[in-house]
């Protein structure tokens, strides 16, 4: 064979072959996609665990922000400062239910029977201007707003797995708060070593801006409830201590929970006469604008400076697709999101790389 045919005759390399430096971009691109579907995957099957995972990293900065705190003023081991904090949480969750359950179960109850008046009074009312069809009542209203508020889920979709929920969480709370930098340090052994500082720093931001949001969130949960029973008792409002716990417990929910223990109080102060009702608006009025100019502007918003529509419409989104845990971590989720994209900004800068 001549030369001219040999040449003729040489052999190029195929589509399918891996040496060819075109597929293997295309297959990294694909690997990259199949891994990005499997994740998504992953992430919708197993978002409950996912949560509780995380509601037990949010409980160990809380854990480890009180023990910070106190060793402030006392000077003794971090295990005893921590001991001493999580036992005082504990025994005041378990005083609270103790002591303040038996007193306001009756409470309770006369809060619903008022609220259940009141409603069904403002729907008779609605119906009769043509606003409210079929003469809605109660019942019917409150079947129809829980099937737009999306499922709980499994772990949270009865009393025990409630309860289990909440052991599962205290003890990773536990866990993480004792030794924070054992897990660190497992998770970014996992990483490559040019990496390492990146994300040890990242974690560090991480865990400031964590323990200042869930302090901001504690103080607006005590001004709250404490401000709103001290007010309602004097301006003669019934269920006074049970507002103020519920309007506390409900602070922890950002925007929504406002709403909604908003509702609550303003309903119960009408259930006397109107000038209690009014009272209760001004009520709500002066402790909600305290907590919102004073208490989170000094602690939650300096630290993250979060948007109040992004904040809104993430817990929108996460309660719509996890339930009542997501609404309560939507928070927390999108400020550690928003601490990882301006770290990872900041090193491409430095790098040089970042996109002009």
């Amino acid at each position: 064979m001549s030369e001219e045919a040999a040449a003729e005759h040489v052999e190029q390399v195929g589509p399918t072959e891996v040496r060819d430096p075109l597929v293997r971009q295309e297959l990294k691109r694909a690997a990259v996609w199949y891994g990005m579907a499997l994740l998504i995957l992953g992430v919708i099957f197993l978002a409950q665990p996912l949560l509780l995972i995380f509601a037990g990293i949010v409980l160990a900065s809380m854990l480890d922000g009180g023990t910070r705190l106190l060793g402030r003023v006392l000077p003794i081991g971090r295990g005893w400062r921590l001991a001493i904090v999580t036992v005082s949480a504990i025994a005041f969750v378990a005083w609270a239910f103790y002591f303040a359950g038996a007193t306001l179960v009756g409470q309770a109850e006369t809060l619903r029977v008022a609220i259940t008046a009141q409603v069904n009074r403002l729907l008779a009312w609605g119906n009769a201007l043509g606003l409210v069809q079929g003469g809605a009542q109660i019942g019917q209203l409150s079947s129809q707003l829980m099937g737009t508020l999306g499922r709980l889920g499994s772990a949270v979709s009865s009393a025990i797995g409630a309860i289990t929920s909440l052991v599962m969480i205290l003890v990773i709370g536990i866990f993480i708060a004792t030794e924070p930098r054992l897990y660190q340090r497992g998770f970014a052994w996992m990483l490559p070593m040019r990496r390492r500082d990146g994300f040890y720093a990242t974690g560090t931001r991480m865990g400031f801006t964590l323990r200042r949001l869930m302090a901001g969130r504690l103080v607006g949960m005590a001004v709250e409830g404490v401000g709103t029973w001290l007010l309602l008792m004097l301006g003669g409002v019934p269920m006074a201590a049970l507002l103020g716990i519920i309007t506390g417990l409900l602070a922890f929910i950002p925007n929504i929970g406002a709403i909604i223990s908003g509702v609550l109080i303003v309903l119960a102060g009408f259930s006397v006469s109107t000038n209690a009702g009014l009272w209760a608006i001004g009520v709500y009025f002066v402790v909600q604008n305290v907590d919102g100019y004073l208490v989170v502007p000094y602690v939650a918003r300096r630290t993250v400076d979060l948007a109040p529509a992004l904040v809104l419409g993430a817990q929108l989104l996460f309660g719509a697709l996890f339930g009542l845990m997501g609404l309560m971590l939507a928070d927390p989720i999108v400020a550690m999101i928003k601490v990882a994209l301006e770290e990872r900004s900041k090193a491409e800068e430095e790098l040089g790389t970042a996109p002009r």
